[in-house]
């Protein structure tokens, strides 16, 4: 399981380093891609497979169901993770998440998310929801 919160950069090679806590889970191969919040979402391949065969089932005549998958896959590239824990961003997802150079990499459960530090402690610490947003959320889903 992924989670915790880390502090960490990117080179000027376009080069971070991934957190050592997230280095089992996400072996040596992931993908990287856009995601839905202005940060980039990394996905050990067990879970971006996983996500493939639950797309795959999803019927193409949906247009909603298109713009997601083109969305999803048109910005994902395969990275692997270097003998120092290294990953390369491609420089269309570091300007697409507005990647400069202090980070904040989270654990998400089964993905990582990759975010510019000053977007993150904007928007309140990653998330869109004030604290009676999560109490109903926690309620909703009896979490």
């Amino acid at each position: 399981m992924l989670l915790g919160r880390y502090e960490n950069s990117i080179d000027a090679k376009n080069r971070l380093i991934i957190p050592a806590k997230f280095r089992d889970d996400l072996g040596y191969k992931a993908i990287l891609t856009k995601g839905l919040d202005d940060c980039l979402i990394l996905f050990p391949m067990s879970t971006w497979e996983k996500q493939e065969q639950v797309l795959a089932g999803l019927p193409m005549s949906d247009p909603k169901t298109r713009a997601f998958k083109r969305f999803l896959y048109a910005n994902a590239f395969e990275c692997e993770v270097d003998k120092q824990g290294r990953i390369l961003v491609p420089n269309n997802l570091k300007l697409a998440a507005q990647l400069e150079k202090e980070l904040i990499t989270i654990g998400s459960l089964d993905r990582i998310e990759i975010w510019a530090r000053e977007k993150y402690d904007n928007d309140e610490n990653g998330g869109k929801l004030s604290a009676e947003d999560f109490a109903d959320f926690s309620d909703k889903y009896q979490v």
